[in-house]
């Protein structure tokens, strides 16, 4: 006897459930995807991160969001909730949900272990489809290293990667400049193996 297919949600479906929901979900093809909790290094990366950025980008048209700002990508139907998200000039949103951004300039996600391979393959190849999208920043939480992609006139991805404290990471496409020692202020850098064990 053969299982009974899943029914597969519509995105209007999944929207309404997230409008009321406890947990954040991604949505793609039908299906959502619960998130799960991030560790307390990650955290202190990310909120460094927007505390930086936003200081930096005071007086320009450009602005943070982090993590309950959703995304659509209009190409696939995916819904994402970046760890932190940069709009330069006026926002704009889905027609069909006026809470989830299509127009996002920089995207930044702090990796963790759960997560990491997705973030450097399937989502970026998702990113990379956002036509406004114009670098897409990796941030480990495990070891002073941020991987700064950034979209080149004729399509390809160029990468740049920081890895050390000393260092200052910049973005390319905004003017904004942060040391490596302030993105990682106040992280406790863990033995490798235990880092691997981390969300």
């Amino acid at each position: 006897m053969s299982a009974i297919p899943k029914r597969k949600l519509t995105a209007a479906e999944y929207l309404e459930i997230e409008r009321t929901a406890e947990f954040r979900s991604e949505f793609f093809d039908g299906e959502m995807f619960a998130m799960a909790g991030a560790s307390y290094q990650h955290n202190i990366v990310k909120d460094s991160l927007v505390f930086e950025l936003r200081l930096r980008l005071l007086g320009s048209s450009c602005r943070t969001s982090s993590s309950d700002q959703r995304v659509r990508i209009d190409a696939s139907g995916l819904y994402v909730y970046p760890d932190i998200v940069i709009v330069c000039g006026e926002p704009e949103f889905a027609p069909q949900d006026p809470l989830s951004l299509v127009n996002p300039r920089i995207i930044i996600e702090v990796l963790s272990a759960s997560t990491q391979e997705y973030d450097r393959t399937t989502k970026f190849r998702q990113y990379m489809t956002i036509l406004s999208l114009q670098e897409y920043i990796l941030v480990s939480q495990d070891e002073p290293l941020i991987s700064r992609y950034v979209r080149q006139p004729d399509g390809i991805w160029g990468l740049r990667m920081f890895h050390s404290l000393a260092e200052t990471f910049s973005l390319a496409t905004i003017p904004a400049e942060i040391p490596m020692a302030d993105v990682y202020r106040d992280v406790t850098f863990l033995p490798t193996e235990t880092a691997r064990e981390l969300p």
